[in-house]
């Protein structure tokens, strides 16, 4: 069953992440394609669009973190050819995922109002949040089941067949945006509710194909009922990586969220030109994410096949690449920065914010791949404690405090200053920690890479 034990490292990890930046692009197109129709509604939309993006990272970085975790157990049972584990692992794991899910959607619609006043929503953009967040979180279910599912294919090392679940969300999107936004032809006017009806309505499709995907196509579900005894100690072995992560990940949008604020003293405008900027990054550094997805399964086949020097191979290959990718990035985004951002909106002020955050904060993009890169390694190893601590360094501990010192000092700029600084940072310092962790486990000479 294991497929990524063989062959050039270089030319698998091509092969592997080819299709998941499709995938990925697509998902961050779904994003794009909101802020695109809803930026023609005006800019008080498309601010209340933006202070949804924390909450909605939130819940996303918790269905990645149980991703990320059954991704990691399910890639070593792979490994070791143990297809009765696989079956197992897979079934629990979405079965945690729904338990999970009916605790957060409670708490998601008790805190609406106090939570989007807290990151600076106004009385003029909090009914609009509130419009859409009712209908985000009754579609909750649809988020985090497709992307355990998903993991558990690139587990088995498949990433084609994610990144089509993933365009078909896109197309479905694309597709019911501008009807039910604008009510065009027999559909109703609904502006931003109808956006959020199209985001529910696009994953509600995507979790269905991936349920009929995993249950027919690869059979890793199984209905052979088992005691609580074992579905728990898959849920512990699940948790205990995927809890460490999503902890670290939701510290990410807690981060953004306070940036949020800061930036919201600024204006409207501000806020909308920051999350029109935030979702041009999500696309710029999709190439990084689809390799950081699919990093943890090569290095958890080949570490419970036994191939250490495949995993050192790897992991160097993929820093490398994504330094130079972000610097190819900063040459793309900061020079056409004003033309790329007049595309979602017209408006000065956010267009010149948004092609500010887009001139500085890429500076750092090479480092922070590569800190992707290594704290998704970390969890593999069975550091998620390790990786979450870097990303406290990185959010808290750094760019926070920076952003209000910059804030003070130079406006906006130094908010934006901030990031990048953080994000070079901790890029090193995560990158010489995952070498320790590869020296203790396997005598390797990582740490030169770094």
């Amino acid at each position: 069953m294991a497929i990524l034990t063989e062959g050039p490292v270089g030319k698998t990890l091509v092969r592997l992440t080819g299709p998941m930046i499709l995938g990925i692009a697509g998902m961050v197109a779904f994003n794009l394609t909101d802020t695109f129709f809803i930026g023609r509604l005006g800019s008080t939309e498309l601010a209340a669009l933006s202070f949804t993006f924390p909450a909605v990272l939130i819940v996303n970085s918790i269905a990645i973190g149980l991703g990320i975790g059954a991704s990691a157990i399910i890639s070593r049972a792979v490994g070791e050819g143990n297809i009765d584990e696989v079956k197992r692992l897979t079934t629990d794991s979405l079965t945690l995922a729904l338990a999970v899910v009916a605790v957060f959607v409670v708490i998601g619609f008790l805190t609406i109002d106090p939570f989007f006043k807290l990151l600076g929503a106004t009385p003029r953009t909090l009914p609009l949040v509130s419009q859409y967040m009712r209908i985000w979180y009754m579609g909750m279910i649809f988020v985090v089941a497709p992307m355990v599912g998903n993991n558990a294919m690139r587990a088995r090392g498949d990433t084609k067949t994610p990144a089509l679940i993933m365009l078909i969300a896109v197309m479905v999107n694309v597709v019911l945006d501008p009807l039910l936004i604008f009510g065009i032809g027999p559909f109703p006017r609904l502006e931003i509710q109808g956006a959020a009806i199209a985001t529910v309505f696009a994953r509600m499709t995507v979790f269905f194909v991936a349920l009929f995907v995993l249950r027919f196509k690869y059979r890793m579900l199984t209905l052979v009922r088992v005691g609580f005894g074992s579905v728990w100690d898959c849920w512990r072995r699940v948790l205990h990586i995927g809890l460490p992560t999503a902890a670290s990940r939701i510290v990410i949008p807690i981060a953004m969220g306070v940036v949020t604020r800061i930036i919201s003293s600024y204006g409207e405008e501000a806020v909308a030109g920051y999350g029109v900027a935030s979702r041009i990054e999500f696309f710029a550094l999709a190439v990084i994410f689809a390799l950081s997805t699919v990093i943890g399964p090569f290095v958890g086949q080949n570490l419970g096949a036994g191939e250490n020097d495949r995993v050192n191979r790897g992991i160097r290959l993929s820093n490398r690449f994504a330094v130079v990718w972000g610097v190819g990035m900063l040459a793309l985004l900061a020079f056409p920065a004003r033309h790329i951002v007049s595309i979602f909106n017209d408006d000065p002020d956010v267009i010149r914010t948004a092609s500010l955050y887009l001139r500085i904060v890429p500076i750092g993009y090479g480092l922070q791949g590569v800190f992707i890169i290594s704290t998704s390694t970390m969890n593999v190893l069975k550091k998620p404690i390790h990786a979450a601590s870097m990303t406290v360094l990185e959010m808290f501990v750094l760019m926070v405090p920076l952003a209000l010192l910059g804030s003070s000092l130079f406006g906006i700029v130094g908010v934006f200053g901030a990031i990048p600084i953080a994000y070079l940072a901790t890029g090193l310092a995560s990158c010489l920690l995952l070498g320790r962790f590869l020296v203790e486990a396997e005598g390797s000479g990582f740490t030169r890479a770094c």
